[in-house]
Parts: structure tokens; C-alpha cells; sequence
């Protein structure tokens, strides 16, 4: 895997508008953002060899061979990881590229999350929800926040991690968002606004859980010798990682219900970038809810098992702080595209184009993703 260090690069970066309520359908939206990040990276879509659609939605690489008028496409796969599809996307894409198969590779997730598909009917038809058939459904667990308020409330019992801890994390992921210009929620939030919006699922509040929206967003990912000859400067992914969760895959019936794989992920990313946590300077973490940030951060190995509480606290996560996360308002705050913005904001990030949150000096920056059951993927990125 070290041989992939590198190899690959993202070039290109496309978002629609995010809202609530867009009034289009979801193939619109996608070919809006993938022309948009085709056009940044100074392709044609003829260039587009390789497509990765996001593997739970309707839109399939059929969809953008005929609305593109894609004439030789080589490669097409899908991740349904959930929430951790985008960036093992990534690591799909960077062995396709390194396999000599393809060249520019159009990864895309789009959604009518908002005024589209309800949470219910999206959980029935992702694979992952199969699951839960057997034990949790039977006693009333589906939406995902009943399924993961039992992980959160076993680390506050384990560990005396407090409710307030997570509102740190929601009340500095809407401070990025109001200095984005393309998010939903942009109303200052503060601590007391947390701990008073309403219990969803105990211990995790309505600010807890992040939105659903509809929208669209598109990356490019090109070899790094085509990436040299391209409008933007090269974007380099110099480690990516995938890990999925121990045995059984139901959450309530784990030995340890606070371990994801991202744990597993991690260590692969880290390594075959041959960098260490302290070279991270920002990092976008998939945000489905607060709860799942401060695992993540945990299972990254940025602070240890039990620590994250005390980590995410005193600024230590917000912009000037030790390490930002979710700079561009995540799924908390942004929109909800399955992770894809995150991506696209890492790459702004890099670039130095981040804007009102962009991160001084801000040379390597990692991403990850979160799936449904605990999948985790893990890419790790410089300029």
C-alpha cells in the first residue's frame, strides 16, 4: 500500500447550492457539480474515464455517459459504506488510477435528503439497516440516532464524558458554517442553546444531529503525472485507509460498542503517509453526530480511548485552536452530502481557498467517513 503514496491527486471540486427544499431532482444536482468540478480541473467530461457514484442513491454511471456524453468510460464502481462511501471512494479511485485502468476519476454523491426520501425509507434501503433486524428493530431502534445514543451513553458511563463535551463540538462546527456561505444553518449557536434544544434520543439532542439536505457534490481524482498538466494546483493523497468494525455487526451486541473502523483505518492512512497526528493541520470528521467526532478522534489516535471529552473541550477543535475540524460546517451545519463535502472543503483548505475559515498555513489535512454499523474510511491529503 505504501506504493500509493502520492500516485494520485484530486484536481477538481464541484458543489451546488445546499438547501432544504431545492425543487430539482437528484441527477440535475450531480451533473451541475460534476460539470462544476470538471471545469475545475480544466477537463472535458470525455476526459472522465472512471466513475464512483454514491452506491445508496438512484444515479448510476449510465446516468453521466448519457447526460455528459462520456464517450470511453473504462471504470465504474460503487462504495455502500453509508457515510463512509466518499472517502473509501477515495482509496477506490487511487488503486484504479495506480492499476493503470483509468485516469480522471469523477467521484460524486447527490441527494434530495431534505425534501426527498425520508430518514425511515432511506434506512430501509441501505444494506447496513439489514442488521438491526434482529435485535434492535423488535424493541423500536431504527432511526440512526437510537442507534448510536447507546454507544454515546456507554462512553459517559465509562468514561464521565458530559453532554456538554459534544456541545463544544456543535457550537464550533456552526461558527464555520456561518463563515461559509453555503450552508443551511447559520444562526450562532452557544452551549446554553444545546443543553435547552430538546432530547432526540438520550443523551443526544436535536444539536447533536446533523442535518438532511438536498444538493450535490463532485471530486476529481487524476493520476498526479495528468495532474501536473491541469488548471489547479495537485491536491496529494498520500494516504487513505478502510476498516470496518469487529464481529458481530450489530452495534448493541459488540463486546465494545465504542470502537469503529476507523481504528483500523487509521493506522493504514497514517502509515503509508509516513506521517505522524502532530503533522495534521486540519481535519474534517464525518459529523453524523457529535458523538461520532469524538470517537472518531479518539479511534484516529489523536487523544486515547476515553480522552476525547476532555479533548474536543477549550477551543482545542475550533478555528485557532490546536486542531479545526469541520472548517466548512459539516454535516451538523453545512449539508448533509455524505461526507463528500468534507472532502471538497480539505481540498479548499489546501489550496489556500478556504476563505473567512480558512486554516493559516494549512499544508497536510486528513478526512474521514462513517458508516452506518461503525465503517470507517480514512485519506489523508497535502499540497
Amino acid at each position: 500500500m505504501s506504493g500509493l503514496k502520492d500516485k494520485c491527486a484530486v484536481t477538481g471540486i464541484g458543489e451546488t447550492e445546499y438547501s432544504r427544499n431545492s425543487g430539482r431532482s437528484v441527477v440535475s444536482m450531480e451533473m451541475e457539480a460534476a460539470l462544476k468540478a470538471i471545469n475545475d480541473a480544466g477537463l472535458t467530461p470525455n476526459d472522465i474515464d472512471g466513475i464512483i457514484p454514491y452506491g445508496n442513491m438512484e444515479v448510476v454511471a449510465e446516468e453521466f455517459i448519457t447526460n455528459l456524453g462520456i464517450e470511453d468510460l473504462r471504470y465504474s464502481a460503487i462504495t455502500p459504506l453509508g457515510g463512509a462511501s466518499s472517502v473509501a471512494a477515495i482509496q477506490a479511485a487511487v488503486t484504479a488510477i495506480a492499476a493503470g485502468v483509468c485516469n480522471h476519476v469523477l467521484l460524486i454523491v447527490g441527494r434530495n435528503g431534505s425534501s426527498g426520501t425520508c430518514i425511515g425509507a432511506r434506512a430501509g434501503e441501505m444494506p447496513q439497516f439489514r442488521i438491526i433486524g434482529e435485535f434492535e428493530m423488535p424493541s423500536g431502534n431504527i432511526a440512526p440516532a437510537q442507534l448510536y445514543a447507546h454507544m454515546a451513553r456507554r462512553h459517559m458511563e465509562l468514561y464521565g464524558t458530559k453532554s456538554e463535551q459534544l456541545a463544544e463540538i456543535a457550537v464550533s462546527t456552526r461558527a464555520n458554517a456561518i463563515l461559509n456561505g453555503n450552508a443551511i444553518m447559520t444562526s450562532p449557536m452557544t452551549i446554553e442553546d444545546h443543553q435547552n434544544s430538546r432530547m432526540i434520543s438520550d443523551p443526544l439532542r436535536l444539536f447533536d444531529c446533523c442535518l438532511e439536505s438536498d444538493g450535490a457534490t463532485a471530486i476529481i481524482v487524476s493520476s498526479t503525472e495528468r495532474a501536473k498538466d491541469l488548471s489547479q494546483k495537485p491536491i496529494y493523497i498520500m494516504g487513505v485507509g478502510e476498516g470496518h468494525p469487529d464481529s458481530p455487526s450489530a452495534i448493541t451486541q459488540r463486546p465494545d460498542m465504542m470502537t469503529l473502523g476507523t481504528a483500523k483505518a487509521a493506522p493504514r492512512a497514517f502509515n503509508m503517509a509516513g506521517i505522524d497526528r502532530n503533522d495534521i493541520d486540519v481535519a474534517e470528521i464525518y459529523d453524523c453526530f457529535t458523538y461520532i467526532v469524538m470517537c472518531q478522534l479518539e479511534d484516529l489516535g489523536f487523544c486515547k480511548k476515553g480522552e476525547g471529552g476532555d479533548f474536543i473541550s477549550n477551543g482545542r477543535i475550533a478555528l485557532g485552536g490546536e486542531l479545526p475540524i469541520n472548517t466548512h460546517g459539516g454535516l451538523l451545519s453545512q449539508a448533509h452530502m455524505v461526507g463528500m463535502n468534507h472532502v471538497c472543503e480539505l481540498v479548499k483548505q489546501l489550496r489556500g481557498t478556504g476563505g473567512k475559515a480558512q486554516v493559516a498555513n494549512a499544508e497536510i489535512g486528513l478526512v474521514t467517513g462513517y458508516g452506518d454499523m461503525g465503517d470507517g474510511a480514512v485519506a489523508i491529503m497535502r499540497n
